[in-house]
């Protein structure tokens, strides 16, 4: 039958010249399988199909395979524990692109795999085939992906970029103290700061630091930054600038003027605040600051380095209707606050006033309760003059804390208003700049027209003249630039200035009301406390009546008379 058939598994002549897959492969694969051992195959070759004899020979065919295999990278291994092996390689080894080249050229096997389909192939083919499919179902490269963008979802920032990068301050000014004679006294401030800013040595510092070096700072800030609203110190006060309550909101004030220069995001990168802040020798610093450069807080300066005169010989017109309205808005919001602090100052007085007057009332009960010779009535005097003693402090107290609460944040805003007026005043000066540099490119023009007409006589003249239009655009167009990036740094910079005065307005009313609750609240207990001790043997009755009147009649009872009132009322004044 094997004759019959035109198929010799004992010679290669078939798989030479027969164009087929299938053919080729198996005849190919039967030559090899009966150079095998034959003893071992032979009862196999009288299986009828000859699929027996096929399936022995693939076996040991595919063992030569597998130990190939085995000597390479052997990432699968035979059929065993190998899979089990093949997993912690990846994970124990970095992600590797490199790995998935053994897989590649490994994927070319499965040429020789089409063969056994047709012609059957055997149970270890089929659980070897169904083994290296499942290995490779679950490739371990997959793995390591996973495990390094696990470490990257940790890490990712709680904030963003900008907030990061934005330095910190905490500025307290505190301690003031008068130093000097007579002549040359003044008040010294402690500066203490606490940041984040890798500009400065060391995260914590303290200065000190007079009045006029604020000031500096101001008019530095001013001079560096045209269009900025910075923050302006207190006013000078001749009068009375060495009382405890003027030093105090003084002092407040400027705790809250560097806070607020501090947290702006253009004046914290100024380095005349880092001088201001850190320097250990300020006056010196200050001087070779202003040799190096004479300009320093004038912001005349800058704009007259185009060599320009500014002058103020042209009235500005606005001409852009919302700087305009912003103005007409900011000159409203000025009389309203500096009306809202005249009451305010209104306010402050009469709680002063409040307070002279029960010092005065508890001085005239004390004189009182000296001369009155029955405790009866000498020692309510006594503590009645007393609590008037107490809420005079805390009319004083309450004084001052209206000042430190909305008093404070409405002169700071009005202060704040003519920082603003004077970045306008800057942008005017911009404004006048850029039209005089037009102006000049114009004079230069016609000097050229002039020259052209005149012909090739007047070359060498013809020349600077180019080059003084040449320069003359460039003037235009760099103070039409400055100009207008100083309109949108304002537009920025007053929309910044709303937003916080909603906020520091909210929390200067808040802390303004729980202040007066809380006096209100002190006020009532004191009186409480006072009725209490009155009343603390009677029924009510809140007058104290002398001893001798105990046996005055039933009329006079709701006065205090009794047969009790005298002693009970000695011993509630005691």
């Amino acid at each position: 039958m094997d004759l019959d058939s035109g198929d010799s598994p004992w010679g290669d002549e078939p798989s030479q010249f027969k164009p087929s897959d299938d053919t080729s492969k198996s005849g190919t694969q039967g030559g090899a399988a009966a150079q095998t051992p034959a003893s071992d195959s032979s009862p196999a070759v009288r299986v009828p199909g000859r699929r027996g004899p096929r399936g022995t020979r693939k076996i040991s065919a595919q063992a030569t395979k597998l130990e190939s295999v085995d000597n390479s990278v052997d990432p699968l291994g035979p059929l065993g524990e190998a899979p089990a092996e093949a997993t912690p390689t990846p994970t124990d080894e970095a992600p590797a692109p490199p790995q998935k080249e053994p897989f590649a050229g490994r994927g070319a096997r499965p040429l020789s795999s089409p063969s056994h389909v047709p012609g059957g192939m055997g149970a270890a083919d089929s659980v070897n085939v169904e083994d290296e499919s499942a290995v490779f179902r679950g490739p371990p490269p997959v793995q390591p992906p996973v495990q390094a963008d696990g470490p990257k979802r940790q890490t990712q920032p709680s904030m963003s970029v900008e907030q990061a990068a934005k330095p910190t301050f905490q500025i307290y000014v505190g301690d003031p103290h008068k130093v000097g004679d007579l002549t040359s006294s003044h008040i010294v401030y402690q500066v203490s700061t606490k940041t984040t800013s890798k500009a400065y040595r060391q995260p914590e510092f303290t200065v000190s630091r007079r009045y006029r070096d604020f000031l500096w700072l101001y008019n530095s800030l001013h001079g560096n930054n045209p269009g900025v609203v910075v923050a302006p110190p207190p006013e000078k006060q001749a009068v009375g600038r060495f009382d405890t309550n003027f030093v105090e909101s003084r002092r407040a004030a400027l705790e809250r003027m560097l806070n607020k220069i501090a947290g702006h995001p253009i004046l914290q990168h100024d380095g005349d605040l880092k001088i201001f802040l850190e320097s250990e020798a300020f006056t010196v610093d200050v001087k070779n600051k202003e040799n190096r450069e004479p300009d320093i807080g004038q912001s005349k300066g800058m704009l007259s380095s185009f060599g320009i005169s500014v002058g103020g010989g042209t009235k500005f017109v606005e001409h852009d209707d919302w700087f305009h309205d912003r103005k007409i808005y900011l000159d409203a919001l000025e009389n309203q606050l500096k009306a809202l602090l005249k009451a305010m100052d209104t306010v402050v007085l009469q709680r002063k006033g409040l307070a002279e007057a029960a010092g005065d009332f508890s001085s005239s009960l004390h004189a009182l309760s000296a001369v009155e010779l029955s405790p009866a009535l000498s020692y309510p005097l006594e503590g009645l003059s007393e609590l008037q003693l107490r809420i005079r402090e805390l009319y004083d107290r309450q004084a001052q804390q209206d000042i430190l609460t909305l008093g404070i944040t409405i002169d700071e805003y009005i202060r704040l208003i003519g920082s603003v007026k004077m970045a306008f005043t800057q942008r005017q000066k911009a404004f006048h700049t850029w039209h005089a540099a037009e102006s000049d490119m114009q004079k230069r023009k016609n000097t050229q027209d002039k020259l052209l007409r005149q012909g090739k006589t007047q070359q060498d003249r013809l020349n600077q003249a180019n080059a003084d239009v040449a320069d003359a655009e460039r003037k235009v167009h760099q103070t039409r630039l400055l100009f207008e990036d100083m309109g949108r740094l304002m537009r920025s910079e007053l929309q910044r200035f709303e937003k916080e005065k909603v906020e520091d307005f909210k929390s200067g009313v808040e802390t303004f009301l729980e202040s007066a609750v809380e006096a209100q609240k002190e006020l009532i207990e004191l009186w409480e406390t006072f009725l209490l001790r009155l009343d603390a043997g009677e029924e009510g009755l809140p007058y104290y009546v002398p001893p001798e009147a105990s046996d005055a009649p039933a009329p006079a009872e709701p006065t205090g008379s009794g047969p009790e009132s005298g002693p009970v009322a000695a011993e509630d004044g005691a």
